[in-house]
């Protein structure tokens, strides 16, 4: 990694609808003091008082690190200030954007965390999901699966060998959190009511009960492991033109953040795979 690799937290970064930055944070290193001091100093009163109501100390410190993510984040699209940014929930419970700054207005995101770590995902002028799961904390039973996901679904992952069966079902229910999260209507969309199936071991392919309202081929899908026992997926609107590049950065709020390698393990279309030349990048 070079020098100049990193980014000062502050630096502006130019960003358009045919690119998308996912952020990750690894944050159960985040401990010392001034950086903790940094991060809090960004919240609002309401988040400061919810970070206190979290009883155990990694869910608090999970918090922390994510509502300073997302404000310094977005301060590196738009000329707000951390502090400055407010956010109004859908009617389903997904925060949006609140300023009415016109390069504020535009920017789209979505948040997923999981033990140790935060993902972030950022565009312009359309919409996305992403989801992030620690394989390794949690276990699975096939009465989940059989609740849960299509008869597809479940059909499949019955064939996959045992030793197999926890990443499978990790890699359809990333997919699954990530596509209802880009709807924007969370679990009101029923998990049996669209399925994943993938054609081969490097793509994936969705499909919609028609009383869904929903196509698609509306849609473009990527997952990849950020780090070994976690899995991301992203679900992202498709827009007319090329498939948009994916460039992924590893951060500390407030600090440093610098670009982070990353392969695809299995996207929508051959032509999504292509990582950006950043994300080509040595991770920090």
């Amino acid at each position: 990694m070079t020098p100049d690799s990193f980014s000062a937290p502050g630096a502006a970064l130019p960003l358009d609808a045919g690119h998308i930055h996912i952020w990750l944070v690894f944050y159960q290193h985040l401990t010392e003091p001034a950086l903790l001091s940094s991060m809090l100093a960004l919240l609002n009163d309401q988040e400061r008082a919810q970070q206190l109501r979290f009883h155990f100390a990694d869910d608090r410190l999970r918090y922390l690190a994510t509502r300073a993510l997302v404000r310094s984040v977005l301060s590196r699209y738009a000329p707000l200030a951390p502090a400055d940014w407010r956010f109004t929930p859908n009617d389903y419970g997904r925060p949006a954007i609140a300023n009415e700054h016109a390069q504020a207005r535009t920017l789209g995101f979505n948040l997923s965390h999981t033990r140790g770590l935060i993902a972030m995902a950022v565009t312009r002028d359309r919409v996305l999901g992403i989801d992030v799961e620690n394989l390794t904390t949690r276990q699975v039973s096939e009465g989940i699966a059989e609740h849960f996901f299509s008869p597809a679904e479940v059909a499949e992952l019955a064939t996959v060998p045992a030793e197999r069966r926890q990443d499978r079902f990790f890699e359809y229910w990333t997919f699954k959190e990530a596509y209802i999260k880009a709807r924007g209507m969370g679990l009101s969309i029923p998990l049996d009511r669209f399925s994943f199936d993938f054609p081969d071991e490097r793509q994936v392919r969705l499909s919609v009960e028609s009383d869904l309202g929903d196509a698609p081929e509306r849609w473009r899908f990527w997952q990849f492991r950020p780090a070994p026992g976690y899995l991301l997926a992203l679900c992202a609107e498709r827009l007319d033109g090329a498939p948009p590049q994916l460039t992924v950065r590893s951060a500390i709020p407030t600090v440093s953040d610098a670009p982070f390698a990353w392969t695809p393990l299995k996207v929508s279309g051959a032509n999504d795979a292509a990582p950006s030349p950043q994300a080509q990048a040595a991770p920090p």
